[in-house]
């Protein structure tokens, strides 16, 4: 079987695989977040809201093969299955069934406020063993940063 060999050295793939995969999960799980309180909100701001999320899903989903494709090309696998988003995810549990207006952006905002923190980190640790994937991290937590800050003034 042909295997994709990395340019990096062994300690430098070790660091940036473990960014690349916890940004896959994370990204993964994002954008089924934010579909799940898409198809479930409700309230007197119920059409802003369930636009704003859908780009969000698109954000993540963008982002989240970007990585993947990134991961892929440095050798590492990519892993985006169900069970291993589940355990891997950074962000916490989705309310089920309907969520008012409110609720669904103050946890958008803790969705988004989770995965930020986490792509801060993966910023810091490949700034020197790949910057290829850093400039790729930066520019995701820039976008999920400009969503962080449009959610928080929906509540104000």
């Amino acid at each position: 079987m042909y295997v994709v060999k990395s340019p990096l050295s062994d300690a430098s793939l070790k660091t940036v695989s473990e960014a690349l995969q916890g940004a896959l999960v994370d990204l993964v799980d994002l954008a089924l977040v934010a579909k799940q309180i898409h198809w479930n909100v409700v309230g007197p701001r119920f059409r802003s809201v369930h636009l704003q999320l859908d780009e969000v899903v698109d954000i993540a989903r963008k982002y989240s093969d970007t990585v993947a494709e990134r991961a892929a090309a440095l050798g590492i696998p990519p892993d985006g299955r169900a069970a291993t988003v589940a355990v891997g995810s950074g962000i916490g549990v989705t309310p089920e069934g309907w969520v008012d207006d409110m609720t669904a952006v103050r946890t958008l905002v803790e969705a988004l406020g989770a995965v930020i923190a986490r792509m801060r980190g993966r910023v810091e640790a490949t700034g020197e063993p790949d910057p290829v994937s850093q400039d790729i991290f930066i520019g995701i937590t820039a976008d999920l940063e400009k969503h962080h800050w449009m959610f928080q003034a929906e509540n104000g």
